[in-house]
């Protein structure tokens, strides 16, 4: 009788496992939109809030002004940042790391374009935004655009920015997340990078969503 119970227990624990997996599979299936999780074994990071989605449709202006949406940006794997061109160190070191991601896949033949969004449009002008992404990388995309289309784009990635009180100072500093998300023209967003990683981990990581895609 003891050997049934210890049986049936065992039984249990088995299907309480099966389903666990089969509601984990079915959660990462209703997230990245299909049947099963292509990009399963490339992933590491965990979306934050459960399941709800990152990234969608966004309308910004690029550096000569002209309003783009992000069909118009996210012609082949891009790298996002939400950052601004007048912050003392964190952006230009995240996106400096970026930029040598890019620049390791495309010796390996993955072409990725790197994307800067500022979240500063006070201060971030088109050209300004240009000539920061033009110094960083010959193919970096600079972004910026009104306060309501800034937001709305940093609300689609569930990034986090507040300008700090300066009252007329306008040499203020912004607080913000500093996460880059990778994003595929079939796909959508599909992974993000914490700020830790080196060049040489990123593009390792970034390869292999665009080897799966």
């Amino acid at each position: 009788m003891r050997r049934f119970g210890t049986m049936l227990a065992a039984g249990m624990v088995v299907a309480a496992l099966g389903a666990e997996a089969a509601s984990a599979q079915g959660w990462l299936s209703r997230l990245f939109g299909g049947e099963e999780d292509r990009f399963a074994e490339c992933r590491t990071g965990q979306v934050a809030g459960g399941s709800g989605q990152i990234g969608g449709s966004f309308t910004l202006v690029d550096s000569e002004g002209q309003t783009v949406t992000d069909e118009d940006v996210i012609t082949e794997p891009s790298l996002l940042y939400f950052g601004y061109t007048f912050c003392p160190d964190v952006c230009p070191l995240d996106v400096a790391r970026n930029a040598a991601a890019v620049d390791i896949l495309e010796e390996r033949g993955h072409e990725v374009t790197p994307v800067f969004i500022s979240i500063d449009p006070e201060r971030d002008t088109p050209e300004v935004v240009g000539d920061f992404a033009a110094n960083l990388h010959p193919r970096m995309v600079g972004l910026t655009g009104s306060p309501e289309q800034v937001k709305a784009a940093s609300q689609a990635y569930r990034t986090f920015y507040s300008k700090r009180d300066a009252g007329e100072d306008d040499y203020y500093l912004v607080d913000h997340s500093t996460f880059s998300y990778l994003v595929l023209p079939d796909h959508g967003f599909v992974e993000f990078f914490r700020r830790d990683l080196g060049p040489e981990e990123l593009a390792d990581r970034i390869a292999c969503f665009v080897e799966h895609s």
